[in-house]
């Protein structure tokens, strides 16, 4: 089993609730991990594919895609939440495709729900990752999200396919809300900063995520509970989702 973004938040959360549950999580991050490499740049993708498929023995159970950057400098947030992980996911499908019941789930995120880019969503989908990344510098303020939009579609788009789904591959995205992290905590100790979260992303539960609450969604996404759940985006946002789009289903 494969965890990017392994070092830190939810998928060092996803590390650990694999470990407990008896499996063997290979993890991958810029530091910390088992393997070393940037998924922002080409040759750190080339090197964490190679370094995987020397690991994996040729053969991989399951990934958990979790890698992701927010507040970043654009082209490291393009870089690394759209085309690092699909780079990841397309590398490792057929690693996949030699196991018993491969699962795959990537992190997206609650903020595709709010505003986007459209043009630079249509940029990532296309694979034109020079255009992607001058549409981002125009915008800094919407490409989290934006990448994240065409993270999930992707997903959508492809998982049914016949490289996926038709071969016995599962693929699905969660999409968290706010989640306690290193910078989130220091927003939430001002009473200013919990009026604007509140604000932004209201939940109906009494408290925000910690990265635990989310891994044993990625746990059962990507392992064979999973039976026959394939291209959704699930929300483990406390209620965000219901509360801002009411009525309105996907």
């Amino acid at each position: 089993m494969l965890v990017t973004g392994s070092a830190r938040g939810i998928g060092a959360a996803a590390v650990q609730r694999l470990r407990e549950e008896g499996h063997h999580p290979i993890g991958l991050d810029l530091d910390d991990a088992d393997i070393i490499a940037d998924l922002a740049t080409l040759g750190g993708r080339a090197a964490a594919l190679k370094a995987l498929g020397e690991r994996s023995e040729g053969t991989l159970h399951g990934v958990i895609a979790c890698a992701g950057l927010a507040g970043a400098n654009t082209a490291a947030m393009v870089g690394v939440n759209y085309f690092g992980t699909i780079a990841l996911l397309e590398g490792v499908r057929e690693l996949l495709a030699t196991a018993e019941d491969p699962r795959a789930v990537a992190v997206s995120s609650s903020s595709i729900i709010l505003g986007h880019d459209e043009e630079l969503v249509e940029a990532c989908l296309a694979g034109d990752e020079a255009a992607a990344l001058r549409l981002a510098a125009k915008e800094p303020r919407l490409v989290y999200a934006s990448t994240k939009v065409a993270l999930s579609r992707w997903v959508r788009r492809h998982a049914i396919r016949p490289e996926w789904a038709g071969a016995g591959i599962l693929l699905n995205a969660v999409a968290p809300g706010t989640v306690l992290t290193r910078i989130t905590r220091p927003i939430l100790a001002t009473e200013e900063g919990r009026a604007m979260l509140a604000e932004a992303t209201p939940i109906a539960v009494d408290r925000y995520a910690e990265a635990e609450d989310v891994a044993p969604l990625l746990s059962f996404l990507s392992g064979p509970d999973n039976r026959y759940i394939v291209g959704q985006t699930i929300f483990a946002d406390g209620g965000k989702d219901a509360i801002r789009r009411g009525d309105r289903l996907p």
